[in-house]
């Protein structure tokens, strides 16, 4: 069987936790790669360097290497545009527009969904509120325009077979936009790439793209407020704002290298996190590296860390329930009058429940019941 495997963009700036299993799908299955815009293969850095990769015509716009969000009404064009028909089975690692490719009757389409198209749903109004696009009589047009696309993506899910989501999280998500069922395969996470270390400093770390959703500046507020060193990591729009916020004990970094961002994983007194993410990656690598988490208790972190005053056995960090600087104060307290209580080592265990073999195996299996189940249905004529 010939496999093609799509995603939306493969660029040097797209490192998160879609591009992991994109990467992890491409060491168990020979597939052709697709994107809307390619420029890791001419990336010498890149595992994908000097790779054959099917791209659209947004890989000749104007700053297309900078992302295509900003051709966001051309990109169900675009995916429209890869002629898939040669392949027997399609692929498709989705957060935006993946999932909306073309197939004919005889083709397997199984999408691997990181979260139904946030910008067009759940946060629609936080995008129109920070963004001048959302103002005056060009927000209207870009009302309209999320409108469209809401309907075309609720269009294109009906074009994917199965479905797999990053957590029950986003399974519930799926459900909510596409009336879809989704299979959950909790993503890989490359926990032996995080050390281990037992011995904690007297910072706090938080790792993140510094986009509105992300709440960071809810953690720079709350630590101005608390007075403890905090040191934040990340790239995005935020970073000039949170810099001048913070007060002296908040260090804010921007972009650092893996293996600096690898060192102040290990070495955190806690990681704190206040976004609603749909898994939430880092949460697990800070567990890997036995560092608690101080997480907004919503989404995908229900699913990967243990709150230590329910599980006091098996507890990996604790959560805040309000996205606001007073309940993140609250929790930081609570978790310093009770830092004796987690053990690094039942967390570095934890950790190792989404290791990448781990997916490996249940995408595989997965895969196959698809194949299997699809075949029956078509020898069988149930289509």
């Amino acid at each position: 069987m010939k496999f093609a495997l799509v995603h939306e963009w493969l660029t040097p700036k797209a490192t998160g936790g879609s591009e992991l299993v994109v990467a992890e799908i491409l060491k168990h299955i020979e597939a052709d790669l697709y994107a809307l815009i390619d420029f890791e293969s001419t990336n010498p850095n890149s595992y994908l360097f000097g790779r054959s990769i099917g791209t659209t015509f947004l890989q000749h716009l104007p700053l297309a290497s900078n992302g295509v969000q900003k051709y966001l009404p051309l990109l169900p064009l675009a995916i429209e545009q890869l002629d898939l028909r040669a392949y027997d089975i399609i692929l498709s690692s989705s957060h935006a527009v993946a999932k909306g490719v073309l197939t004919n009757p005889q083709q397997l389409h199984i999408c691997y969904c990181h979260t139904p198209m946030r910008y067009a749903w759940d946060l629609t109004f936080d995008y129109l509120k920070s963004s001048p696009l959302g103002r005056g009589p060009q927000g209207w047009i870009s009302r309209y325009l999320l409108h469209q696309l809401r309907q075309w993506d609720v269009i294109s899910a009906n074009r994917v077979d199965y479905f797999i989501a990053n957590s029950h999280h986003t399974a519930r998500r799926i459900w909510r936009c596409y009336r879809r069922q989704a299979e959950v395969i909790y993503p890989p996470v490359n926990v032996e790439r995080f050390p281990f270390q037992d011995r904690k400093e007297e910072f706090y770390l938080t790792v993140s793209r510094l986009v509105s959703y992300k709440q960071v500046d809810l953690i720079v507020q709350a630590f101005n407020q608390l007075n403890r060193p905090l040191i934040v990591i990340g790239d995005g729009p935020q970073l000039k704002v949170l810099r001048q916020i913070a007060k002296p004990n908040v260090q804010v970094l921007g972009w650092c290298p893996d293996r600096v961002v690898e060192d102040y994983m290990a070495k955190a007194k806690a990681f704190v996190y206040a976004a609603c993410e749909d898994f939430g990656i880092a949460l697990v690598e800070a567990i890997a590296c036995g560092t608690p988490v101080i997480a907004y208790g919503a989404g995908g972190a229900l699913e990967t860390v243990r709150d230590i005053r329910k599980h006091p056995d098996s507890g990996t960090g604790l959560f805040f329930l309000e996205q606001n600087p007073t309940a993140l104060i609250e929790a930081v307290q609570t978790f310093e009058a009770s830092t004796a209580a987690f053990n690094p080592e039942r967390s570095r265990r934890a950790a190792l429940a989404f290791a990448p073999k781990l997916f490996g195996d249940r995408y595989l299996s997965f895969l196959e019941r698809c194949v299997r189940d699809y075949q029956s249905a078509i020898s069988t004529n149930k289509f």
